[in-house]
């Protein structure tokens, strides 16, 4: 299987302050959301990808985010098996110093 791509945490902040148009998904649990999410990441919970594929578009590239890179590199690798284009931001919310806000 091909190796996972990764972007680091203040790449995904760079490219967000240039103004690109990026698609985030968080995958942490919701006790964790509530306490700060990029604002611009959609949240969807490790557990229900399987239930959102039809959601995903597989022309875009994802970068998914979790608290330390664990979850999502594994949620990455569960989305390339069918074929998605994602990206694992290393590091996770751990390591963001960019904006968050709470997820209401």
């Amino acid at each position: 299987m091909s190796e996972i791509k990764t972007i680091t945490p203040e790449e995904v902040r760079n490219q967000l302050i240039e103004g690109n148009n990026i698609h985030l998904i968080d995958v942490r649990e919701d006790d964790e959301v509530a306490e700060g999410m990029i604002p611009q990441a959609v949240h969807i919970k490790m557990g229900e990808i399987p239930d959102h594929l039809d959601q995903l578009d597989k022309d875009k590239e994802y970068i998914l985010v979790c608290r330390s890179g664990g979850r999502s590199g594994r949620v990455c690798e569960f989305l390339m098996e069918y074929g998605y284009n994602v990206t694992n931001m290393v590091g996770g919310m751990l390591e963001w110093t960019g904006e968050q806000k709470p997820k209401l």
